[in-house]
């Protein structure tokens, strides 16, 4: 076996917490997150938290069971509008928020895994997002600049990988899992499916193996909707 494989989440995260330390989360609202290693950062009882991920869950599930129990610091997100107690201590002051606009955010994680420190976007010029940052004008047009983000850790989700770490997504859950895999100065993978070496098409690898530290085959996998809206059945 690889030495990358590990038995269970939690062995897969010894050694690499630490309080005041800044974690990447992967997935949007609950689709493609880490949920087996987010629920062994919690038992963990690591504090001091800061967060990059698109969201921060629900209040019960995903991130939101970090921020239930008081470990989360600071988010640095683009959507938080899921979560009843994200509203209550931000709005308390017991939680920093530095918020991004979506394509921004992407794009931060990826110049930081690409070792870009810093470029420039048009997006959120001329609004409160662009308050105490660099602004210039090329060819006539605003931009603002925005720097790349990296983690002390990075926490990722993926369909199936081999025993080196090579990474598959599934549709919709190949979201800010990609990029966050290559920005943290760790990586620690969670799978539903693991194969061996060769077993993957070459051309299908979206995250090569080199990116990865540390791979589990999660326990069990809820795969929760975040908001399921229905309507009333119609009479026959």
């Amino acid at each position: 076996m690889s030495r990358k494989v590990q038995p269970d989440a939690r062995t897969a995260l010894e050694g690499l917490l630490f309080d005041g330390m800044t974690i990447m989360s992967g997935g949007f609202g609950l689709c493609g997150i880490p949920e087996n290693l987010i629920a062994a950062i919690r038992e963990t009882g690591v504090k001091n938290l800061t967060v990059i991920s698109n969201n921060c869950g629900v209040d019960d599930f995903g991130l939101g069971i970090l921020l239930a129990g008081g470990q989360i610091k600071k988010m640095v997100s683009s959507y938080v509008g899921e979560n009843k107690l994200f509203e209550q201590l931000y709005l308390s002051g017991e939680l920093e928020l530095e918020f991004n606009p979506q394509g921004t955010l992407a794009e931060r994680i990826r110049a930081g895994g690409a070792g870009i420190p810093a470029f420039y976007t048009k997006t959120g010029y001329g609004t409160l997002v662009a308050e105490g940052k660099e602004t210039r004008e090329f060819n006539g047009e605003h931009y603002v600049m925005e720097t790349g983000l990296v983690a002390d850790l990075s926490i990722v989700k993926a369909w199936k990988a081999d025993t080196e770490g090579n990474l598959v997504y599934r549709k919709t859950a190949r979201n800010f899992n990609p990029m966050m895999a290559a920005a943290g100065k760790a990586t620690v993978v969670e799978v539903e499916e693991l194969v061996q070496p060769g077993e993957l098409d070459p051309d299908n690898i979206h995250s090569p193996g080199i990116y990865v530290d540390r791979l589990i085959k999660g326990a069990k996998f809820e795969k929760r909707i975040e908001r399921e809206t229905t309507r009333p059945k119609t009479a026959a």
